[in-house]
């Protein structure tokens, strides 16, 4: 089973928890990202192209699932305003055991840092910015190479 959402509003991680634990597997592991207040930022604009980034998605929910051999693979990016503290994703993965579980949640959530369109842009007190890439996301995503 995968899971692919690409919401405007809140994301409810007990409810997708909940569906990952029905995918009959012996371990599941997930990640919550949230929005940060860095550099006073007060709130968090999240565009994307719709059809390729649900697309971009599946593809690595699809590869995730093959590599790890999972039971269920779950992505929810929020798209749209968000504030600080506000969860903007969730990755989900169920497999037999705990390894593939867990490193197949970290690869998926490596991997839409770098693989997937979104472009982030934040409201400062100096107004607004757009979020660049990061150097540190290209190595996190490279070790899955």
């Amino acid at each position: 089973m995968i899971r692919v959402l690409l919401p405007t509003e809140p994301i409810d991680t007990a409810a997708e928890l909940a569906r990952l634990e029905g995918a009959e597997a012996g371990a599941v592991a997930s990640f919550t990202g949230l929005v940060r207040r860095d550099d006073g930022v007060s709130a968090l604009e999240l565009e994307h192209y719709p059809g390729a980034t649900d697309a971009a998605l599946l593809k690595l929910a699809q590869a995730a699932s093959e590599r790890w051999s999972l039971s269920a693979a779950t992505i929810v990016h929020r798209v749209g305003r968000m504030l600080p503290g506000e969860r903007i994703v969730f990755v989900g993965t169920a497999a037999r055991h705990r390894a593939a579980a867990l490193d197949a949640c970290a690869f998926l959530i490596d991997r839409l840092k770098t693989d997937a369109p979104f472009w982030k842009r934040e409201e400062t007190p100096q107004g607004a910015r757009w979020v660049e890439a990061r150097t540190a996301d290209d190595a996190a995503a490279g070790r899955w190479d």
